[in-house]
């Protein structure tokens, strides 16, 4: 197998042109909205690179060198000026594939390229070697990363990329877990975390006990994710039709290729609070007219209050003022 260096020497751009007899040539990609790509070869000729792989799948033991070959399709009527480089893969909040922000530390930082800026003349596609290197120290499993293409020197232009699937050799393991589970309002809510080293589709299965039997049944279905090694993502369960009074056990069993699986329960209950809120009122209102009434009919049926005897008091008075006229 050549070198990536000797490939880079040879690295070429194939005009893509049909000509049929002394008609005037027309090209394959007469798209001028300027719409330009980014996937892995797919062979040569004039067959484009969409009908090929729909992303890279390479895998290698620790320390090893791996090659392919990425291509950039223009096929607009202006050339157009790229720039390659190499992305870590992420999850974003709900689940789905993304990529991670900044200078890549893994996948991303493996990849090399033998054209890092690539420029692509109108109606063409440029096929640019690179390499993937894989450390010594390279944990075994999945490694997810991207080829990301960036227009350069265009103001407002866009960026396009291309997965790739990494492989380190060694031993997999498939494993997660389902935690934090909340049956709120009309929703369930849980966080899926994946413990092993391979990439993770999981599979939801849900089931509700209230105080009188069963209140949901939902069989196993595929969750739209896919969850990366050590990555933890926070999902919700719609559940319209809840309880608007019971006591239930909520119960989570989440599965995953190679046998990953976990189960997780929650108990809650559901109380109409502002049946209860407007019923206590009332009682309360009730029972303060109660007392009231009480107190009211205390105060007009109570006995008349002994008055003091006036005349035992003018009586005193009389004698006392009678004692000083004597000794007057």
């Amino acid at each position: 197998m050549p070198s990536l260096l000797s490939v880079a020497r040879a690295l070429t751009v194939v005009v893509a042109l049909l000509v049929t007899g002394a008609a005037p040539a027309t090209p394959v990609f007469a798209d001028d909205s300027g719409a330009w790509s980014v996937a892995p070869s797919a062979g040569g000729g004039t067959r484009p690179a969409k009908d090929g792989r729909p992303y890279f799948y390479v895998e290698g033991t620790p320390g090893s060198v791996l090659e392919d070959t990425v291509t950039v399709t223009n096929p607009g009527s202006k050339p157009r000026t790229v720039e390659l480089s190499g992305a870590d893969a992420d999850n974003t909040k709900g689940g789905a594939f993304t990529l991670e922000r900044g200078r890549p530390k893994d996948t991303g930082s493996w990849i090399t390229f033998a054209e890092r800026k690539v420029k692509v003349p109108p109606r063409t596609r440029a096929e640019v070697p690179f390499s993937v290197s894989v450390p010594e120290s390279a944990v075994p499993g999945d490694h997810p990363g991207a080829i990301v293409a960036r227009e350069s020197g265009r103001e407002g232009g866009r960026d396009a990329g291309v997965r790739v699937h990494l492989r380190v050799s060694g031993p997999t393991l498939s494993a997660l877990t389902v935690e934090r589970v909340k049956a709120e309002g009309e929703r369930i809510s849980y966080d899926v975390v994946n413990r092993g080293n391979t990439v993770l589709t999981p599979r939801l299965k849900v089931h509700a006990e209230g105080l009188f039997g069963p209140l949901l049944d939902r069989g196993p279905r595929t969750l739209p994710v896919e969850l990366l090694p050590g990555r933890r993502v926070t999902l919700t369960e719609p559940w319209t039709d809840a309880p608007a009074l019971d006591s239930v056990e909520v119960t989570l069993t989440v599965t995953a290729a190679d046998g990953a699986h976990d189960k997780a329960k929650a108990s809650t209950r559901f109380v109409p609070w502002g049946a209860v809120a407007g019923a206590g009122a009332g009682v309360l209102g009730l029972v303060a007219a109660g007392v009231w009434f009480v107190r009211r009919r205390g105060v007009i049926g109570a006995p008349p209050r002994d008055e003091p005897e006036q005349s035992g008091t003018e009586l005193e008075l009389a004698g006392a003022g009678t004692g000083r006229g004597e000794q007057l």
